[in-house]
């Protein structure tokens, strides 16, 4: 088996629709409204930040978003399919099929190296032995760490873990990447480095991209920005794309790691 195929399910464009979703829980006696309800596109081609502050509701929304949460009202369709009307047992493998997460905290196996990492996505996937090896190395050939895919994630910085978690999202060629946080805990370039990875794969890739952040520096790199506070989601204005690797404009906000920037950019082809 070599993997999910599209073959016979149309192509779309509109990857993620969310309509009047809400989020609610109980504590006691009271309700936290967590999500209130919000609705959100996500087409191909897209690489859109999601800001808000701590307890806002981003992560909330980014996990009712990849079906890792049930939402309490509105509706959810995923590349044209309407997934609130489905069982809990079917969400699993739509997951699988279309949704690729990268965490702040990497989410990686400790005791597995980086080719190893990826190849176990794809397997979950049913790719055959031999199809996800040369996958995984494949991937990690194209985000920069060909060189290091035998070396587990504690060998590794932390600019190269997330980057194994950059290739097992894409593993299998998910139409959607979800990432909460991913540069957090990078360092300024790195963190740069790996905004520009992401953004290169929604162009490129035809993919739908979200980013998590606190961080208004990476606005310039995306095509739309939404901020959620207190739970509410505010749709923002579409920005123009700017040329994929707009290293002089890091350069003029970062001059010391230009030349790393562009290194790690270029990689992503």
């Amino acid at each position: 088996m070599a993997g999910f195929s599209d073959a016979l399910s149309p192509r779309v464009d509109r990857l993620i629709e969310l309509t009047d979703v809400s989020k609610e829980y109980s504590s006691g006696a009271n309700t936290v409204r967590a999500l209130r309800p919000s609705s959100l596109t996500l087409d191909r081609g897209e690489f859109v930040l999601l800001e808000g502050p701590s307890g806002s509701g981003k992560t909330t929304l980014l996990q009712v978003m990849g079906l890792l949460m049930k939402p309490t009202s509105g509706s959810i369709k995923i590349c044209g399919e309407d997934v609130t009307v489905m069982g809990e047992d079917k969400l699993p493998g739509l997951r699988l099929k279309h949704i690729g997460f990268i965490f702040q905290t990497f989410n990686l196996f400790p005791a597995l190296t980086a080719f190893e990492n990826v190849k176990l996505v794809l397997k979950l996937k049913g790719f055959g032995w031999t199809e996800r090896g040369k996958e995984a190395k494949t991937l990690l050939d194209r985000v920069g760490l060909g060189s290091c895919m035998h070396r587990k994630p504690g060998e590794l910085s932390g600019g190269q873990r997330q980057r194994i978690c950059i290739a097992r999202a894409l593993a299998g060629d998910n139409d959607i990447i979800l990432a909460d946080e991913p540069t957090a805990a990078l360092d300024t370039a790195t963190g740069i480095s790996i905004i520009e990875l992401l953004r290169n794969e929604a162009r490129t890739g035809r993919k739908a991209v979200l980013v998590v952040t606190h961080d208004p520096r990476l606005e310039k790199y995306a095509t739309r920005v939404d901020k959620m506070t207190d739970g509410i989601l505010t749709g923002g204005e579409p920005i123009r794309p700017r040329p994929m690797h707009s290293i002089d404009d890091t350069g003029v906000l970062f001059p010391h790691h230009q030349s790393q920037v562009a290194e790690v950019a270029g990689a992503a082809y």
